[in-house]
């Protein structure tokens, strides 16, 4: 006979000030299979889950109900819990009744009455619920992180000094990321190079680490611990292992004035070269599509100065395949298209820039060699303009989320402004000033007080400009919300602190790798409080940008985050899967393939099925053996979402855990 046990939590008084928790446990005693109902303050504190445990024992109970919040956040609590209660931990339901119920309703006799349907429903779930037995899958003691910024690198050192191997792939021929590209950081104002240029060389000379540049992620299939990577590796036509990085083909190289994307184009660079001095590894590349020999069939100046004959213009893409045991997503982010801001005249106006190509004018490296001047006239500007929020916090225009980092940066493009160029005037427009993080607030503080930082509350109609020559000057129409006035600002320069979102191929590579992504495409974590750098995929990690604009501290711990759960991943030479999988009953299976383009996990593909059919005179006695195709569940890929058997015609697909069976229960006992 079956024996269910439910236990009602007060949650506090999350739901007990809406849902009177005595009562429900009182009814749900009068329940068909329920042998013991009780209520508890908090019943996932240890006194809670030791009330649960000593009631399987003492009432013989072979399944527990437990009404208390969502599934999501405390289901693996309880199914420990009755685990070491001598229960398959898969005998349990969670009736949610905080979220679904006493945080949606104020009327307490009501919100009681819809808890006791929830009860009643799970109950009547847990009576069919059979026990899953689980299953085990080897892991491969390798890692793989994608991206090369510092969340990658910062991922690549911490899995790699717990001694796995680790191979950092990275699309550009340098890694870096844009923090290479950044001056100073805020709020210590420390050299951005001096910081990140060390881990780097770290990365390079590192025994664990292979740096694989110039390459992208093509194909991820397999599962956790079992991921079987293809990643392309871009033709470079320079053999990295004969070149010695003298810089000579760059320094001979007749084509010199190709815009530098590292230099946001304010630079140039030739068409074999390497994205910056402090590059890693230092090993030039050609631009096919800028090379003159490439457009013309002439040249090869390149190939002749090389000593080590390593320039090789027969090069090609090639693809490899490795296999990983786990893989860390940090593709970073990108900057928003803030040319879409016509009124503020970006790529008319010369003199109107970006935060990210301030960076390389005040950079020590850069076209200017840290000198502030104008990109029209290179002439040193004395009023500068700054405008925050440009394509955040603007669903209309851009986004309606906060890129967080804008205020901070655009707080020390302002202070470095006014430090630089003693006798200039800067002056920020802004909408709100969020300063959240340790010594922020003082550094924000610290330019107004100190360097004499102008704040204006209020958004920036348009940009224009007036008068020719040494005369002429950009305009900033904008409103004083605080004045409650229009205002008009003489500016030199413009900077535009650009929104940070993300890359734009990510919705495709989320696809590509089997993850989610958000309404902005940046990366879904697993859950936001608990599971922050984990995805639904399991043996997939997140750091960085990727998941959500963030500044350089909270990405390199994420970061460290994320190894963390690397590491203890590829520490066990087997893992355990979640039995809550797909089943197929093949002798339903119709073979039409309707479930395979449905999985977001590619877990499903077709088999081959040998049967022998009886049934005809002329196939004799034995029968005739014929082969058909049918679905096949990877166990490792799936993740228990259901789709595929809400779209399978012929019914053949269940999903173990929440079959058709125990939900059509569900239902049948509230009538």
């Amino acid at each position: 006979m079956k024996k269910v046990g439910v236990f009602v939590c007060h949650c506090g008084t999350n739901i007990s000030q809406t849902v009177h928790c005595e009562k429900l446990a009182e009814a749900a005693k009068t329940l068909p299979g329920v042998a013991f109902s009780t209520e508890y303050k908090y019943m996932c504190s240890d006194p809670g889950q030791t009330m649960i445990k000593e009631a399987i024992a003492e009432h013989g109970l072979d399944r527990v109900v437990v009404a208390a919040c969502s599934p999501r956040m405390h289901e693996t609590t309880f199914r420990k819990c009755i685990d070491s209660g001598g229960l398959n931990p898969y005998m349990l339901e969670i009736a949610n009744i905080r979220e679904q119920c006493s945080w949606v309703h104020s009327d307490k006799d009501k919100a009681t009455a819809k808890a006791g349907d929830l009860v009643n429903m799970a109950v009547a779930k847990v009576l069919k619920n059979e026990q899953l037995p689980s299953s085990f899958i080897p892991v491969h003691k390798r890692a793989l992180v994608i991206g090369g910024g510092i969340a990658g690198i910062q991922a690549a050192l911490d899995i790699a000094d717990t001694g796995y191997h680790v191979d950092l792939v990275e699309r550009e021929p340098s890694i870096g990321g844009k923090m290479a590209q950044i001056d100073k950081t805020f709020p210590t104002m420390d050299c951005s190079a001096c910081i990140l240029t060390p881990k780097m060389v770290d990365a390079s000379q590192h025994p664990n680490i292979t740096i694989i540049p110039y390459s992208e992620v093509e194909k991820v299939d397999g599962y956790v611990g079992n991921f079987d990577v293809t990643i392309r590796r871009k033709a470079s036509y320079v053999d990295s292992v004969k070149c010695t990085g003298c810089g000579l083909c760059s320094e001979k190289c007749p084509s010199k004035k190709i815009p530098s994307e590292f230099e946001c184009n304010l630079g140039t660079r030739p068409a074999i070269y390497s994205p910056f001095p402090q590059a890693i590894p230092n090993k030039p590349v050609i631009d096919r599509e800028n090379c003159r020999y490439f457009k013309t069939g002439k040249c090869k100046i390149c190939a002749r100065v090389c000593t080590a004959d390593a320039v090789n213009f027969e090069d090609q893409d090639e693809m490899v395949q490795i296999r990983y045991g786990a893989i860390v997503v940090a593709t970073g982010y990108t900057l928003y298209d803030h040319s879409q801001y016509g009124e503020y005249g970006y790529g008319h106006y010369k003199d109107v820039i970006s935060g990210l190509e301030f960076e390389r004018l005040v950079n020590a490296s850069g076209p200017t060699m840290g000198k502030i001047k104008r990109p029209s006239d290179n002439t040193e500007p004395k009023n500068v303009v700054f405008i925050k929020c440009v394509g955040s916090r603007d669903k209309a225009r851009g986004h309606d989320y906060c890129s967080r980092a804008c205020c901070m940066y655009t707080a020390k493009h302002a202070t470095m402004v006014r430090d630089k160029i003693k006798d200039s005037q800067a002056i920020i427009f802004y909408m709100d000033i969020r300063t959240p993080g340790k010594n922020y607030e003082e550094f924000y503080l610290r330019g107004v007080e100190e360097y004499g930082v102008t704040y204006v509350r209020g958004r920036v109609s348009r940009i224009y400009e007036e008068g020719e020559g040494e005369n002429r000057k950009l305009i900033v129409q904008g409103e004083d919300t605080l004045l409650g006035k229009q205002v008009f600002v003489d500016a030199d320069m413009v900077v535009l602190a650009t929104a940070m979102e993300p890359q734009p191929d990510a919705a495709g590579f989320a696809r590509k790798i089997g993850i989610s992504y958000d309404q902005n495409n940046f990366f879904s974590e697993a859950h936001p409080k608990l599971r922050p750098v984990e995805t639904l995929s399991a043996g997939i990690y997140l750091a960085g940008a990727c998941q959500g604009p963030k500044d350089i501290p909270d990405t390199v711990a994420q970061a460290g985050a994320a190894a963390a759960k690397v590491v203890a991943l590829l520490s066990k030479d087997e893992m355990e899967t979640e039995p809550i999988v797909a089943k197929v009953d093949t002798d339903r299976c119709s073979g039409c393939g309707f479930c395979i383009p449905i999985c977001p996990y590619k877990a499903i593909s077709f088999t081959d099925l040998t049967e022998r059919v009886h049934g005809s005179v002329a196939w004799g006695p034995t029968g005739k053996e014929v082969k058909r195709q049918v679905a096949n569940v990877n166990n490792g890929l799936c993740q228990g979402c259901g789709a595929c058997t809400v779209n399978c015609r012929a019914g053949a697909l269940d999903l173990l855990g929440f079959t058709n069976e125990q939900i059509l229960a569900e239902v049948d006992s509230l009538w």
